[in-house]
């Protein structure tokens, strides 16, 4: 008899379901798309439905938007509950990196973010990891050549922390097929946003899992729409 697999669920309306429950806990989960595709919003709504029904604890760790700006924006599409802030801790990485500009060693990046990824695992016992985003750490980190390499030890280190990790990155659909796209081949799964012209007046926002390791899951795009602070998933509407 196969063992059940323990799952995080995403929350997104009828895209859990197609996923054979939500993300195997312990994976390392990329979500990618270019700008305007809700990457940080959709993120951001994971940890806080997690907390609202499950008391789940997390850590959102932000390295383009101040935390006040993040918050103030997820208030903004209803989701403000006081009863998340017990569960969902924001981290300003932004205002650490400006603070060690000076600081222009290899991996010093890397390190910095371990450290406080560690720390407040021990402190908080978070289960959940955002990481807003990958294209920046890389940036910092001065990856270079090696830049494979330090995402396996990278994606592997995540995994050794017994926590599920979401690592927002800015890559298209298209840019995911060329072989530059390591990252996609290094992690558990990649859950893909794309914006889809539909006729010459209308744009809709799309999602679907690329890859989803331990999960029987369905492969094609899935129309993506938000109100009232839900994501839902339904059949891909057209003309």
């Amino acid at each position: 008899m196969t063992a059940q697999i323990e799952r995080v669920r995403t929350y997104i309306h009828n895209f859990d379901e197609n996923l054979q429950g939500g993300i195997p806990k312990g994976q390392v989960v990329l979500i990618t798309g270019t700008p305007g595709t809700m990457k940080s919003s959709l993120a951001y709504s994971i940890l806080y439905r997690n907390a609202l029904e499950n008391k789940i604890k997390s850590v959102y760790m932000t390295l383009e938007q101040s935390r006040e700006n993040l918050i103030q924006q997820m208030a903004t599409m209803g989701m403000d509950d006081e009863a998340v802030k017990e569960y969902v801790h924001v981290l300003d990485l932004g205002l650490i990196r400006k603070s060690l500009t000076q600081i222009s060693a290899k991996g010093t990046w890397l390190q910095v973010f371990k450290m406080y990824a560690d720390s407040l695992k021990h402190s908080l016992g978070y289960e959940i990891l955002i990481l807003d985003s990958l294209d920046v750490l890389e940036m910092a980190a001065q990856m270079g050549e090696s830049r494979r390499t330090e995402l396996f030890y990278l994606f592997e280190w995540l995994r050794n922390l017994g926590i599920t990790s979401f690592l927002i990155s800015e890559t298209s659909p298209e840019a995911m097929l060329e072989n530059k796209y390591d990252e996609g081949y290094l992690a558990d799964g990649v859950i893909s946003l794309k914006l889809q012209e539909i006729g010459e007046t209308d744009i809709q926002r799309r999602i679907r899992a690329v890859k989803l390791r331990s999960t029987n899951h369905k492969t094609g795009y899935f129309s993506l729409l938000f109100s009232d602070g839900i994501f839902r998933a339904t059949q891909v509407i057209t003309e």
